[in-house]
């Protein structure tokens, strides 16, 4: 009874239209009134103490520090970095496209951050050369998914404060998925570029290289100064989005002068904006999650689960599936904070690590803004490619191959995710 009126609440309250965390909180106040035995007050302290946490200091400024890279026009260099340095290979600015969100990733930390700064610049250069929309779409929604997956990943952030698992692992974790990812797309723009004939788009010039280095080289160095300063203790990952905005600040305002008062001041009241959504929804998920397991809801979810199969890989194949079919429906921030209380307890009781599924979970549910009805990343690139979101779904779909095989390789080879947490961090 406690479950079916907390999700049917839930859903109900999102069906019709309100935004996901007044859902979250409408259904825990829902519940609290007709059980009667938890005060209204309670409710209030659970939702202050969620957002009263230290790891999620670094959330506001991971995303002021991407914010202020869009801003600065860095997004430019680094594309001009990448023609120079794979542009030369078969399906040039596909290539391009992925190589350039290798290296945005870690300034942006999500998909979103990733389709809407240097996601624009790519669709419309591949649109300038002749490539098909659908194509140009697909590869840079694909491409997105670096961004929740190489630190300092968003996404990540959240799981690990939900979880209470390392911020520091999780991002140490995501490392070899995303490089793994980044390579299969490459190798699908091979073998796309091939089927149907596109060529390279610029020639290999050691001098052109070498000088998009060096104007490139400084926003180049910020994901190494974030993973180099986790990884030899010089700081936290709340420490590290602080320097990252620093060092943001640095190169806009004194080394590029691209960045005036008007502008961060821009920037600041976007990320205020962000910011306040992600705290809001954290706050009513934590309340929503705590009723979960005070009324000992998750138990009863392990229990039903353990009942149907023992098996560790069927499991996970369920879970899987269910990640998917979520992602379908809800974004990934949310979801990762209501699915954490319930399926957390699973995968601890069958022996997968938090940090190994924190990965799972956050790639699963990445996937789900590439596909409808939701799919976010989808409708910005439509948008910017002048195609329709039917077109953009079609375009992305080869591209969901890659996505979901490297998604079952570190679902069913822990030691994909695990190498580098297990290396660095124990």
């Amino acid at each position: 009874m406690t479950a079916a009126i907390l999700l049917f609440g839930f859903f109900g309250l999102l069906a019709l239209g309100l935004p996901v965390a007044i859902a979250l909180a409408g259904a825990s106040i829902i519940f609290a009134l007709v059980d009667g035995s938890i005060p209204l007050l309670a409710i209030v302290h659970r939702m202050v103490g969620g957002v009263d946490s230290f790891p999620l200091l670094c959330v506001p400024f991971f995303i002021f520090a991407g914010m202020l890279m869009n801003s600065s026009g860095i997004t430019e260099r680094i594309y001009d970095f990448a023609v120079a340095a794979v542009g030369w290979m078969k399906g040039g600015l596909g290539q391009v496209n992925v190589v350039g969100s290798v290296v945005f990733a870690g300034m942006s930390g999500t998909a979103v951050g990733d389709a809407a700064g240097l996601g624009t610049i790519e669709v419309r250069a591949m649109r300038a050369h002749g490539y098909d929309p659908k194509f140009a779409v697909g590869i840079t929604a694909a491409s997105s998914m670096l961004g929740p997956l190489l630190p300092p990943s968003l996404p990540l952030v959240i799981y690990g404060v939900s979880a209470n698992a390392s911020i520091g692992q999780l991002f140490a974790a995501g490392i070899v998925p995303g490089l793994l990812l980044a390579s299969c797309l490459m190798v699908m723009v091979w073998w796309y570029a091939r089927r149907y004939g596109y060529g390279a788009d610029a020639k290999f010039r050691v001098y052109e290289l070498g000088r998009t280095l060096m104007r490139g080289l400084l926003p180049l160095l910020t994901p190494v100064l974030i993973i180099g300063g986790m990884r030899f203790g010089l700081f936290t990952p709340t420490e590290g989005a602080i320097c990252a905005v620093a060092y943001a600040l640095f190169l806009g305002v004194i080394v590029y002068r691209t960045l005036g008062f008007r502008a961060i001041c821009k920037v600041s009241f976007e990320t205020v904006e962000v910011t306040a959504t992600i705290l809001l929804i954290v706050a009513a998920s934590e309340i929503f999650g705590w009723l979960l397991t005070t009324t000992r809801v998750s138990e009863q979810v392990v229990g039903w689960v353990l009942s149907i199969t023992e098996q560790k890989w069927l499991i996970l194949l369920i879970a899987n599936v269910f990640l998917l079919l979520v992602g379908l429906a809800i974004e990934p921030l949310p979801a990762i904070l209501i699915l954490v209380p319930i399926m957390l307890p699973i995968m601890e009781s069958i022996g997968v690590d938090p940090v190994h599924f924190g990965l799972i979970m956050v790639l699963n549910l990445c996937i789900g803004l590439l596909t409808p009805p939701v799919g976010i990343v989808l409708f910005i690139l439509a948008r910017v490619g002048g195609i329709s979101f039917e077109d953009a779904a079609r375009g992305v779909m080869p591209f969901l191959v890659p996505l979901v095989g490297v998604l079952l390789l570190c679902t069913y080879v822990p030691e994909v995710v695990m190498y580098l947490p297990n290396r660095w961090y124990r």
